[in-house]
């Protein structure tokens, strides 16, 4: 089996994480993007989960360069707002992932908005992770991560990406954008759902069954 493991993203600062957090699992996998490989990658996504968002993602990449590949769906559940943006997190307000309608910055003041004037006790939120692995055979897995929280008053901090800004982790008392990038990693959703790739990722180094 190949070596090479493609990323199933056009988003840079989900590609940094996932070459950040599997950089630690030791499973000697060259990561590549579709776009460094020379192909295309806007898959339609028409799930209506994050599981069948990500299979869709990963199958696509798979198929594209006859490679194993690796793609998430994530996003950010607000218990206030019925589970919105959920699975639109990256489109909310219409759009798609290649080209949003708003910029992350536009989304998160649209979250605010919202938000205003609700009480801390009903801010609560989650960002939700399922990443899925394919490869040539048509095997494909998945595996999940949540990492709760909740919707602070105002963006602070300069680290992640997205919705990072809001979003308080309350034993830290800081936002997921004001933590170090490591201590990030390992309590996110992504960070959650990416241990678990290792070990079937490590699984296929080995040569072990993926389905």
């Amino acid at each position: 089996m190949s070596r090479r493991l493609v990323i199933g993203t056009n988003n840079p600062g989900k590609l940094r994480e996932f070459r950040e957090l599997l950089a630690g699992c030791g499973l000697g996998f060259e990561l590549v993007t579709p776009a460094e490989l020379g192909v295309a990658f806007a898959p339609d996504e028409t799930g209506t989960t994050f599981a069948e968002n990500a299979t869709i993602k990963a199958v696509a990449a798979s198929r594209a360069t006859g490679l194993p590949a690796l793609a998430d769906d994530s996003g950010l559940e607000i218990d206030h707002l019925g589970g919105r943006p959920g699975i639109f997190s990256a489109r909310y307000a219409g759009g798609n992932r290649t080209d949003p309608a708003l910029s992350d910055e536009e989304r998160v003041q649209m979250v605010l908005d919202e938000m205003r004037g609700v009480p801390e006790e009903r801010r609560a939120a989650r960002f939700r992770c399922v990443i899925a692995i394919a490869t040539p055979d048509g095997g494909v897995q998945t595996m999940d991560g949540v990492f709760e929280g909740r919707i602070g008053d105002a963006p602070r901090g300069e680290n992640g990406f997205g919705y990072d800004p809001i979003f308080v982790v309350p034993e830290r008392r800081m936002t997921s954008a004001e933590l170090a990038p490591a201590e990030k990693n390992a309590i996110s959703h992504r960070g959650q759902a990416a241990l678990k790739a290792c070990e079937i990722l490590r699984g296929m180094a080995n040569g072990s069954p993926t389905s």
